[in-house]
């Protein structure tokens, strides 16, 4: 892959991964990050890259112009949604971390003379919002809540790059599974004590993806130019949140299973809480059209996969 690519939110879960992968196939990575000197220590192994301090490029006029030669745009700048409880103020660093930063880059692609091919942005299944047992694909429409609002303006204006040109792709990326980051090492703690935790009732569905098939997917859409708008980044076999932390348990022997209320989510967590107890029954509808081979497309061997990684 000889291609330039600039990247955004690269020290993230995903991020580090796929940049790594990128350079790995032969493609040079710029790095645009507000912190360089984490992204120096996270890719000091890899030498096809190029780290650029956001903080000198948030003009269009500016950025536009590591741009110029880019192949492709891959944002996934924002701010975690399950870092902190969910105040006003946090909600508002949430919204505002990634329309902000989406906008930036969009703004600056209209200052190109050559524009890059494709501009794919991250997003989520929380864009569908609360939808109980529906079978969700691209084409289901957007919810109401607050995560789905996050979500639907957040792809509203990354799709506004397409009058520069730009073909854009918006991930709604569903849980992804990860040893070390993400929701599932936090769902990890209790079993050290040799105790699953699951949220609520349990019967909400949980669409998840193994790290490595969602690294592939955002590769898979730089490279199929037949691949607009949305896309579904989760497996193709979603389960119930009881299910799954079950899977879990059976894998690592543990035979003592539990519920957390809601309630008690939402004194940690905030309003995250409804979040967390209302799954979306997902479909990668357009990644299996498209014919995507997915590594892991179900749970206990995904799991069997990063637990005795």
């Amino acid at each position: 892959m000889e291609k330039k690519i600039l990247v955004t939110g690269a020290t993230g879960m995903i991020g580090s991964k796929l940049v790594k992968e990128l350079i790995k196939m032969g493609a040079l990575v710029r790095i645009l990050t507000t912190n360089p000197e984490k992204a120096k220590k996270i890719f000091k192994n890899e030498y096809a890259k190029e780290i650029y301090n956001w903080a000198k490029y948030d003009d269009p006029a500016v950025l536009y112009k590591l741009m110029e030669d880019a192949d492709a745009v891959i944002n996934l700048a924002g701010a975690n949604v399950a870092d902190k409880r969910w105040s006003d103020e946090y909600k508002k660093v949430i919204y505002d971390s990634r329309i902000d930063n989406t906008k930036l880059i969009v703004d600056a692609l209209g200052y190109c003379q050559n524009t890059p091919e494709c501009l794919i942005n991250a997003s989520g299944v929380g864009y569908y919002g609360f939808c109980g047992d529906e079978i969700l694909n691209e084409d289901s429409a957007s919810g109401n809540d607050f995560l789905a609002k996050v979500c639907k303006d957040w792809e509203i204006e990354a799709l506004k790059a397409i009058e520069s040109g730009v073909r854009v792709v918006n991930i709604r990326t569903g849980i992804v599974l990860d040893k070390n980051e993400g929701a599932l090492k936090e769902m990890l703690t209790p079993f050290k004590f040799k105790i699953g935790v699951y949220q609520g009732n349990g019967k909400q569905w949980f669409s998840w993806i193994h790290i490595d098939d969602i690294v592939q997917m955002y590769i898979f859409a730089l490279q199929n130019n037949k691949i607009k708008s949305a896309l579904n980044g989760s497996s193709p076999h979603p389960v119930s949140n009881r299910k799954f932390i079950e899977t879990i348990a059976g894998l690592m022997n543990v035979k003592l299973i539990m519920p957390v209320p809601e309630f008690i989510l939402k004194i940690v967590v905030g309003e995250f809480a409804k979040n967390l107890c209302t799954g979306q029954r997902v479909e990668p509808e357009v990644a299996l059209k498209e014919e995507f081979k997915f590594k892991f497309p179900e749970l206990k061997p995904a799991l069997e996969n990063i637990l005795k990684s």
